[in-house]
């Protein structure tokens, strides 16, 4: 038995041929692509990709669309970014799980070994866990941006890794992207700010066990924090010991600090408007 594979793309012609050859050995790859004005989809369907169009409008909302609308050739789905690969490893346990019947997760994390500079960022940027193995029945996305898994069942944890090329369009290309996560990341934390700091959607797990849960919390958290950026660097760079990773680990921290506060500013610049106080 095999693993479908599912893709989301938007003018991606320069990462999509090494993110579909990763996982050629797929029966059933499904680019989802919004609408790509570069040759994009041109690759996939010349690589025996299904390619399924559909506008952008937020992340939870297209990846829940995919989930629902897409006929699946198998129970199990893999999804991967076009900036991804996937490792032998990973493929080798992604087998194993498709073919045990008696399993009773329906959804599976994934960790990433993340690239920037020419090399493997181990400290400042950690593998970092996220949802990408599930069977589609039972597992729907929220938030705007950054979406979080709500998994109806229980879930597991791969030990292979994906490799993800997060700077493969250049560091202008990142710093676009994460203005306008920003921005989406400022409504979120908004929204969150409304609610009581007791509450569960606001403190899913800080203390819980479960490595998913408290990463969830920790964010969650993050905005009602003084100082954020500053506190992300230095979590980033001594905590996490970023500055083993040398001059990439440096840049990379810093990276992650100005697009902390470029949340920061736009959460600012929301309340204002709410309050009706000039810009």
């Amino acid at each position: 038995m095999s693993v479908s594979i599912l893709i989301l793309t938007l003018n991606e012609e320069a990462n999509l041929p090494e993110c579909l050859g990763s996982v050629q050995w797929s029966d059933d790859i499904v680019v989802l692509d919004s609408f790509s004005s570069d040759g994009t989809v041109k690759i996939a369907e010349g690589m025996g990709a299904r390619v399924v169009q559909r506008r952008f409008d937020n992340w939870s909302a297209h990846q829940n669309w995919a989930l629902e609308q897409i006929p699946f050739k198998h129970p199990w789905v893999f999804y991967l970014d076009a900036d991804e690969r996937m490792t032998e490893e990973l493929k080798d346990e992604l087998a194993s799980i498709a073919r045990d019947p008696g399993l009773s997760a329906v959804a599976y994390y994934c960790g990433r070994r993340n690239m920037f500079m020419g090399r493997w960022i181990r400290h400042a940027m950690p593998p970092g866990m996220i949802m990408r193995l599930f069977r589609p029945s039972h597992v729907r996305f929220e938030r705007l941006v950054n979406p979080v898994p709500v998994i109806d069942g229980p879930h597991g944890y791969l030990r292979g890794m994906l490799v993800h090329y997060n700077f493969s369009k250049g560091i202008s290309e990142w710093i676009d992207k994460h203005n306008r996560y920003s921005q989406l990341e400022a409504h979120e934390g908004m929204k969150l700010l409304g609610q009581p700091s007791q509450s569960s959607e606001a403190q899913p797990g800080l203390f819980s066990r479960d490595r998913a849960l408290r990463r969830r919390a920790l964010k969650n958290l993050s905005f009602r924090l003084p100082w954020r950026p500053f506190i992300k660097f230095v979590y980033l760079f001594v905590w996490q010991r970023g500055f083993m990773d040398g001059r990439a680990g440096f840049t990379y921290c810093v990276l992650q600090s100005f697009y902390e506060y470029l949340i920061v500013l736009k959460m600012r610049e929301l309340e204002r408007r709410a309050r009706g106080l000039p810009i």
